[in-house]
């Protein structure tokens, strides 16, 4: 017979197998953690989106424009109303960002917490700053071509589109045009042609498990898989980088 005064204890195996449940525990709490904040990180990135649509949206109301993706004329006092690029024209237009808050780019709703860049390679733009969300300036063409089909100008140059700004007229359809969407190479422009070929910095596949935050025209957010944005060739697909809702398929690098 057992003496009661003897301490009972767990077997080697059978802690071990408590050790082993107990890892499994964790390791499905820390998945479960991961997802949850990853889903959280989205929603933040899709709340800046929309408040950059609404922004975008404000300036079109009062201009009947759209920003100019760059705006070479402001030297010569032309088109004051857009500064020196569309990130400038919403931030100090729309957004209520002071001009002393520098780089105001990386500050509030320009920066989704998801964004995670290279910090050993250069910043892909002249301004040294690496942008999360970027602007359907030229539609869906390939880079050196004319007639840009986007948002950010009606002529082209090495530049990118410039002035005349497009007219809110010219969106045929605001509910399918693609305006600002999260970015993938650091610049403050989104585009289909050059998806293939453009430096990936950082985490743009994993940044929210293969979606992008998008807002439209009209100032509704989606989020589709970046195989449907940057791949599919379908008119569904292509339609939605293009200002006259056409497919453009002529611009389709080959």
């Amino acid at each position: 017979m057992k003496n009661p005064t003897e301490c009972s204890a767990f077997s080697l195996t059978e802690l071990l197998f408590v050790i082993a449940i107990i890892g499994i525990l964790a390791a499905l709490l820390l998945t479960v953690v991961s997802k949850s904040k990853a889903k959280a990180q989205q929603i933040y990135c899709g709340n800046n989106v929309r408040q950059l649509g609404i922004a975008l949206n404000g300036f079109v109301q009062q201009n009947h424009v759209y920003p100019l993706y760059v705006n070479v004329d402001v030297v010569k006092g032309g088109y004051s109303e857009h500064y020196d690029n569309w990130t400038e024209a919403l931030s100090y237009e729309e957004l209520g960002i002071s001009k002393s808050v520098v780089p105001y780019f990386t500050n509030g709703v320009w920066n989704c917490p998801s964004a995670n860049w290279y910090k050993n390679e250069p910043a892909p733009n002249t301004m040294g700053i690496w942008f999360s969300y970027g602007y359907n300036f030229l539609g869906l063409n390939s880079p050196g071509k004319n007639a840009a089909t986007g948002l950010g100008g009606c002529t082209t140059s090495n530049y990118g589109p410039l002035a005349p700004p497009v007219s809110e007229s010219e969106i045929a359809n605001p509910s399918e045009m693609i305006a600002i969407a999260d970015g993938f190479d650091g610049s403050f422009v989104i585009q289909r042609a050059s998806w293939q070929d453009t430096p990936k910095y950082g985490n743009p596949f994993a940044r929210h498990q293969g979606r992008a935050n998008v807002v439209f025209c009209d100032g509704h957010v989606e989020s589709p898989t970046l195989k449907f944005l940057f791949e599919d060739a379908n008119d569904a697909a292509l339609v939605r980088w293009n200002r006259d809702h056409l497919p453009h398929r002529e611009k389709l690098s080959p």
